[in-house]
């Protein structure tokens, strides 16, 4: 096995409760990867030697990023709807029936090489970690093959036919969640390690989400939801009570949501680029952190309502705008989306982790809400 050195790291974020809170800061210190993983971690004056070196000049290393919502599998993109909102058009889910029709008439190829595409542009933003979701078929074919498709890119796979009711059954809904429940679920389970549902106005209800995680939970599958992004809802502590790994957007809460996540595993995850494309308020993410909450921040990158891959825009915008500190911000983009995924070898450098770090051109991580837009990423392992 091969070892690498990494010194001369002006500021190395952990993520380690170990080492300290939040972001759990060292300086001048250096990592040592043997066979990917995290093999030592120390100052740099007592690093011991390794077959390979790298110099980070000082500059400051995190853990590569996590990205725990994402809609990858698609084809087309919705230009016009972003032009009209930016017009002042309110924004309401219903143009994800158009990206439909264009994943389904798309092939394998067209479909794998554009969500390999977003892939590369986040690994070159730092991600190093991505959950991609179905949703864009909702056909137990086209389900099936945008699972299959998004399992080459990534093992956090998450089952979305109940993203809205597609067009053939907008008459009869009860029919499509029996389909989702029953003939998908079964066609899609080898394919998902997660299930998730959209419980809002214009997609499933209160009792239809339940039925859906349950059904899914039931084939063995993680729970998550999308809840409070157009209004505040039951569904949030519905999560709650189902122990979702995560309950998703989280744009309006009530006391009583608040409340319950503050009580519970389940995470919160912030998406400030939706907030950004559609005009809608951001969430306050300082209620959540205060009241002690699990946060996290992720893309959703998707054609329709927030279609960036960049996570250090995301974490600039939660600093600017939903109340976070940088520290906060990183530790939401990187632990907090490990959280979410339920994972503990991402999101912190310690011994016995993964080595998925990124190396910034900055001597603190505070650049990447300080300098928003800028290509901060040096290089990414």
């Amino acid at each position: 096995m091969t070892t690498t050195l990494i010194d001369d790291i002006g500021l190395l974020v952990t993520n380690d409760p170990q080492v300290g809170e939040l972001t759990a800061e060292l300086r001048n210190a250096a990592v040592v990867v043997e066979d990917g993983m995290i093999a030592w971690i120390g100052d740099s004056s007592t690093a011991p030697a390794a077959d390979e070196h790298i110099n980070a000049a000082g500059r400051c290393v995190i853990p590569g990023f996590v990205d725990s919502h994402s809609h990858l599998v698609f084809a087309g993109d919705r230009t016009d709807e972003f032009e009209a909102r930016m017009k002042g058009e309110r924004y309401a889910a219903g143009g994800i029936r158009r990206t439909v029709g264009l994943t389904r008439a798309a092939t394998d190829e067209q479909l794998l090489a554009n969500a390999t595409a977003l892939v590369a542009e986040m690994r070159a933003q730092g991600t190093t970690t991505v959950e991609i979701k179905s949703g864009y078929g909702l056909t137990v074919v086209d389900e099936t093959r945008a699972l299959r498709l998004a399992r080459e890119l990534t093992e956090e796979t998450t089952f979305l036919g109940a993203h809205v009711v597609p067009a053939e059954y907008a008459d009869r809904p009860d029919d499509y969640v029996a389909l989702v429940t029953g003939e998908m679920l079964d066609a899609v389970a080898p394919y998902a390690k997660w299930i998730d549902v959209f419980c809002e106005t214009g997609a499933f209800d209160l009792d239809q989400a339940r039925e859906i995680l349950e059904a899914g939970m039931a084939h063995g599958l993680g729970a998550r939801m999308h809840a409070g992004q157009l209004g505040e809802s039951a569904a949030v502590r519905l999560a709650v009570e189902l122990g979702a790994a995560s309950v998703d957007h989280c744009t309006f809460l009530s006391d009583a949501d608040v409340d319950a996540l503050a009580g519970s595993e389940t995470v919160a995850t912030l998406l400030p680029g939706v907030e950004f494309s559609t005009r809608q308020p951001y969430p306050n993410a300082r209620r959540l952190l205060d009241a002690g909450a699990r946060v996290a921040i992720a893309t959703d990158c998707n054609p329709g309502s927030s279609f960036t891959s960049s996570m250090p825009f995301c974490i600039a915008v939660a600093v600017r705008d939903l109340g976070m500190s940088p520290a906060e911000a990183l530790h939401s983009a990187t632990a907090g989306g490990a959280r979410a995924l339920r994972r503990d070898d991402i999101g912190v450098l310690r011994v016995g982790a993964r080595a998925d770090l990124v190396l910034l051109d900055a001597p603190s991580y505070v650049h990447l809400a300080y300098r928003p837009g800028v290509p901060l990423i040096h290089r990414v392992m």
